[in-house]
């Protein structure tokens, strides 16, 4: 069924589905969840650069997703970009019917972010530490834009990007994975 403007869900998705992206783990820490708190975590595709200065990234995340909710009350959060050795982590933090992030997180090698206090996973390509400076709502999504507060450049071997393209996981050094 089309929408108002024409093209729909599927014919939409297809196209989009050409489109190649990094994949990155957003995660935040939940103060409010129990003693401690919690850490949530989710694989994204939708991450951009959104400007030099001041230094804004910006991420689409679903309305109604635990982390909607949580970046609606949480400021402090942290993109880490994933390796082409990543591949299963973000597979985890983004299937459906998932196991509780505390059970990822647990078998997940990271540290604490200082600026955001939000899990960064070792050995990534890159992290950022962020703090929300806008949120924009987008049809069933909510458009993140976050001030860079600190960036990680951690020491990877020889190890390319985690792209997603047409539904799959890919290296830019091998093709497909």
């Amino acid at each position: 069924m089309p929408h108002a403007g024409g093209v729909s869900e599927d014919e939409f998705r297809a196209a989009m589905a050409r489109l190649a992206a990094g994949v990155v783990l957003v995660t935040a820490h939940d103060p409010d969840d129990g003693p401690g708190g919690a850490d949530v975590g989710m694989t994204a595709t939708a991450f951009l650069s959104v400007s030099l200065d001041p230094p804004l990234v910006m991420v689409s995340v679903r309305d109604g997703s635990r982390m909607d909710e949580l970046l609606e009350r949480q400021p402090y959060w942290a993109a880490s970009l994933l390796t082409e050795g990543q591949r299963q982590t973000a597979g985890r933090f983004a299937m459906k019917g998932r196991l509780s992030d505390k059970l990822l997180f647990r078998d997940l090698p990271h540290t604490r972010g200082e600026a955001s206090d939000a899990p960064l996973v070792d050995g990534a390509l890159a992290t950022v530490e962020c703090h929300t400076e806008q949120r924009v709502r987008a049809g069933d999504h909510t458009l993140v834009i976050g001030r860079v507060l600190a960036a990680g450049l951690p020491q990877v071997p020889d190890s390319g990007p985690l792209t997603y393209y047409r539904g799959r996981y890919h290296t830019l050094s091998r093709g497909s994975s």
